[in-house]
């Protein structure tokens, strides 16, 4: 399967039956999340030269490993999206002890998968926009059912978030409040998308998550146009694809455990190392002590830009299902 730039045409091997599809995006899913946490100097964020205390880079491929199923799954037997990222939780504490890893990934593959295999089921190819639009589509049609579900994923995954006066995740009486109110996920999500990233995706149509799919593509395809260097290398993409979102958006992350101006000056300095590359034409080659020192310093602040890295799995999820090859 030949390389396309997803802008344009979507495609799946078209010698596959439904189950063999299901597979693909399956495997597409979990080389997405190898691949994130693998970018290496990525900073502020695990990788293969760092590590936190309590989680390695070792814990996070085995949770990419372990997706498997549960793409696999709610791609063969319509599973909902609530009950897929629930499975997600539980499939990947079965196999670490390295606490949450991937939440915020499953929170966008999740429903990017379901759309993949609905457009797959009607179309032989089709387009990054299409995939987009049915994606929305399918997180506005969530139900209550969804939104228990995500609620317990998030208690069993012990994920951190930023405490809010209604429905909030940390309280346990919220489940209640959410059957009384009759909130589907997709009504959560729209409460959250001021002050949450994947929230924001989820309401905005994956309008990151498709930015960030060309971005990869566009700069490993042809190179020297974007990254000025002379051979197509995918670390260098995904590097240059975090540094380019991490430049526009503030992390939700950082947000959530530090503060606002934390995430901006985040923000500023990655915008500063992205302007060398596209303004002043260097390379990521040339570029990489000061890399370093910026992930040097993230990692001693304890900043993790991890809302960040989870737009970069859907991109990645993107266009390796787009037929990036590297």
């Amino acid at each position: 399967m030949t390389t396309h730039n997803v802008e344009k045409i979507l495609y799946h091997p078209s010698n596959l039956e439904h189950n063999g599809i299901c597979i693909y995006i399956a495997q597409c899913a979990q080389l997405a999340m190898s691949l994130e946490v693998s970018a290496t100097p990525k900073p502020g964020n695990i990788d293969r030269d760092h590590d936190f205390d309590d989680t390695k880079y070792e814990h996070f491929l085995a949770s990419s490993i372990s997706v498997f199923p549960t793409i696999f799954n709610l791609c063969t037997y319509n599973k909902g999206l609530g009950e897929s990222i629930y499975s997600g939780v539980l499939e990947s504490l079965k196999w670490q002890r390295g606490g949450n890893t991937h939440f915020g990934a499953y929170v966008l593959l999740v429903p990017l998968a379901a759309a993949i295999i609905k457009m797959v089921d009607k179309e032989k190819e089709f387009t990054l926009q299409q995939l987009l639009s049915c994606a929305s589509h399918t997180v506005e049609n969530t139900d209550i059912v969804d939104s228990i579900n995500f609620y317990n994923a998030f208690n069993y995954g012990n994920v951190r978030v930023k405490s809010v006066n209604e429905f909030d995740l940390k309280n346990s009486e919220s489940i209640d409040q959410i059957k009384n109110s009759k909130l589907t996920l997709f009504d959560l999500m729209q409460m959250s998308k001021n002050r949450d990233l994947l929230a924001n995706e989820w309401v905005n149509g994956f309008k990151r998550c498709g930015y960030a799919s060309n971005l990869i593509c566009e700069s490993f395809i042809h190179p020297m146009n974007i990254l000025k260097e002379k051979e197509k290398n995918i670390n260098y993409s995904i590097i240059y694809t975090f540094l380019k979102l991490l430049s526009e958006y503030n992390d939700t992350f950082i947000t959530i455990k530090h503060n606002s101006k934390v995430s901006e000056n985040v923000s500023i300095k990655a915008r500063y190392l992205v302007q060398k590359i596209d303004d002043k034409k260097q390379s990521i080659s040339s570029i990489i002590p000061e890399l370093n020192k910026f992930d040097q310093e993230l990692l001693e602040q304890r900043i993790n830009p991890g809302s960040t890295a989870d737009i970069i799995v859907a991109g990645l999820f993107i266009s390796l299902f787009g037929g990036l090859r590297f």
